[in-house]
């Protein structure tokens, strides 16, 4: 594995109640996520087992592992695209057993998704205002007969998009056709999008994925940036090392659905279960 970028302070990770850490600024406050025995069964197959995971406010967290681990499995769980088969999920302090992924996203969790999902035919501005959807509050009448309060928001929220285009200096873009976007664009408007629904927990799924090595290290900068500037958390499912090394604070490592490791990037880096989990069990000579 890479070695942990250094230039960039990493917070001290310390123990919350049941078996989980969050950084020490976090302390104090409750954790935004709180996973407790999770798991899901598909045709009698566990897999997720026993997933217990806080993340901290303000926690830029990873969660790894090999292919088919079960990582994405995790995030379909706490965006209710799964319901899961046992164990409970806290979103800043409230169980959501009883939601679906609408009111997930409501409540304060956006993704986005290792296969970019945007509205390809509809320009950049558009996407980021469909994303904008919750704080739009016109009423029916209002939008159908054009009254001064639906211009007064469409214009509020044209502003709050290009504004969170600048995040990724896409602001110039925003008439661009969503679909004729360079593939590194259409990755960072995904992450625009989400942030447009206001969350308080930010599920980013492989959002380096067909990056070259200066779009990534842009990315990671980026990522810093809309935790500092949003104070949010954020997660983040990655396979490229650099960038999980370089930004995430706290990693949990699963494997077979199950968690192996849990600590800081210098913790993970060296702890023989996940070098096993990675590259396979050194034979005896």
């Amino acid at each position: 594995m890479s070695k942990v970028n250094q230039n960039y302070p990493k917070p001290k990770l310390v123990p919350v109640p049941s078996t989980n850490i969050i950084p020490d600024r976090d302390i104090g406050q409750r954790p935004i996520l709180e996973c407790r025995h999770l798991g899901i069964d598909f045709g009698g197959l566990s897999a997720v087992a026993d997933f217990n995971m806080a993340i901290g406010r303000t926690e830029i967290a990873g969660l790894i592992g090999p292919n088919g681990a079960g990582k994405t499995t995790v995030f379909n769980l706490l965006t209710k695209v799964y319901q899961p088969t046992r164990g409970t999920i806290l979103l800043d302090g409230h169980d959501t057993h009883d939601m679906d992924t609408a009111h997930v996203n409501r409540a304060g969790i956006a993704r986005t998704f290792q296969n970019i999902r945007l509205f390809e035919k509809m320009s950049v501005l558009d996407n980021v205002l469909v994303g904008l959807h919750n704080e739009m509050n016109n009423g029916m009448f209002s939008s159908v007969l054009r009254l001064p309060r639906h211009w007064i928001q469409e214009k509020r929220a044209r502003q709050k998009a290009l504004e969170l285009l600048s995040i990724f200096d896409m602001q110039d873009m925003a008439d661009h056709q969503a679909g004729s976007l360079p593939y590194g664009a259409q990755r960072r408007l995904e992450i625009v999008r989400a942030l447009a629904t206001n969350p308080k927990l930010l599920l980013l799924d492989e959002p380096a994925a067909g990056m070259n090595p200066s779009e990534t290290a842009e990315l990671m900068e980026n990522i810093r940036k809309i935790r500092d500037t949003f104070q949010i958390a954020i997660m983040l499912i990655e396979h490229d090392m650099n960038l999980v090394m370089g930004v995430c604070e706290g990693i949990c490592v699963l494997n077979f659905g199950k968690i192996i490791a849990k600590g800081t990037p210098e913790d993970i880096q060296g702890n023989p279960a996940v070098i096993e989990a990675y590259l396979g069990k050194k034979k005896e000579d």
